[in-house]
Formats: C-alpha cells, structure tokens, sequence
C-alpha cells in the first residue's frame, strides 16, 4: 500500500465515517492541532530521561491518537448503522482524572508558585512550554469546532488539564534538572 492517495490533491481529506471536506475546515484544523501536539510531545520526550514521566508521556500520546479520532469524525458518524460505536475508544473522566493525579504528585515536589513563569528552564522544559501553548491552540480549535458542530465536551475537558499537566511537567522537569525558573516579575522590570 502506498502512502499517497491523491485524493488531497485539491484540497479535500475524508473525515472518519466517509464525508469528505476542505482541509481548512474547523474540524480538520483541530485535529491538526492535535497531531502537531503529539508530535512536539515527541520532541519533548527525545529530552527526557525519567522513565515515569516518560512512560505517563507515551499514555499522553496515545490519548491524543484517541481524541484526534474522535476530532476526525463528525458527531452524527460517530455510531455505526448497527448501533455499535465507529471509535474503539473515546476519552473519559477517567483519563482527565489521571491527568490530575500525576499533577498533584508532581506539584508535592514544587515550590509554590509566586509569579508567572517565563518559558524555558532547559531543553525538557522549553519543549513542555511550547507544547502547553500548542495544547491550548490544539483545545482553542476544539471550542470553535464546537460553536457549529458538536464536541463532546470530554476532549475540550481533556485538553484543558493536558495544558495545565504540560505545564506543571516542565517545571518538575527543570527542577530534576537543577535549572532554575525564571519570573516574570512586574516589579523587578
């Protein structure tokens, strides 16, 4: 099998259930978002070398793989006409709760936060920070998709704590590093 198709080539993709749109469609930016946050999740853990985080950021990959499916396939394609779901898996409370533990677990070994902190912090943290701020784009075009086809409200849920775990994750990660953070401090311009 080859891994062109052709039938791009005017600026078409078929979503998941057959329905062909134009590639700049809400639908197809969103999950585009979402493969760029999985590749750049990539980058950061070429950086990485703690085995626990690692493996929770491969599980976060996987994740995404679901929530981009699900961001691929309208909402009224998402049954099958034998009433079993087109999707094997969708995102649920369960994986946002997950998101949550690994963050209070990490947060335990943080100093409290005092002010904003300025991107970077090393090579680990620096790709964490620019994949929070892809994760946010990544949820932005979720609720726009959202204003004129429905999202079920779990994958927007699940970005949202994703982009607060990305963040919670760089700072651990220059903490295991001994690099320090910087501040963005108003009254120490």
């Amino acid at each position: 099998m080859k891994i062109y198709t052709k039938t791009g080539d005017k600026g078409q993709t078929a979503l998941y259930g057959g329905t062909r749109v134009s590639k700049a469609s809400a639908r197809v930016d969103s999950y585009g978002n979402i493969d760029e946050l999985n590749s750049f999740i990539g980058i950061a853990k070429s950086h990485i070398d703690d085995s626990e985080v690692l493996k929770q950021l491969k599980k976060i990959q996987f994740d995404l793989f679901t929530v981009g499916s699900e961001a691929a396939t309208p909402v009224d394609k998402l049954m099958l006409a034998n009433g079993k779901s087109r999707l094997p898996l969708v995102i649920s409370e369960a994986e946002i709760e997950e998101l949550e533990k690994w963050m209070d677990a990490f947060d335990e070994k943080l100093e409290p936060l005092q002010y904003f902190i300025l991107p970077g912090g090393g090579k680990p943290a620096t790709f964490l920070h620019a994949a929070r701020t892809i994760c946010r784009r990544a949820e932005r075009s979720l609720v726009f998709l959202n204003e004129s086809e429905e999202v079920r409200p779990e994958l927007i849920k699940y970005l949202n704590r994703l982009s607060d775990y990305l963040f919670v994750l760089a700072r651990y990660t220059s903490k295991l590093n001994n690099e320090p953070e910087e501040y963005w401090n108003p009254n120490e311009r």
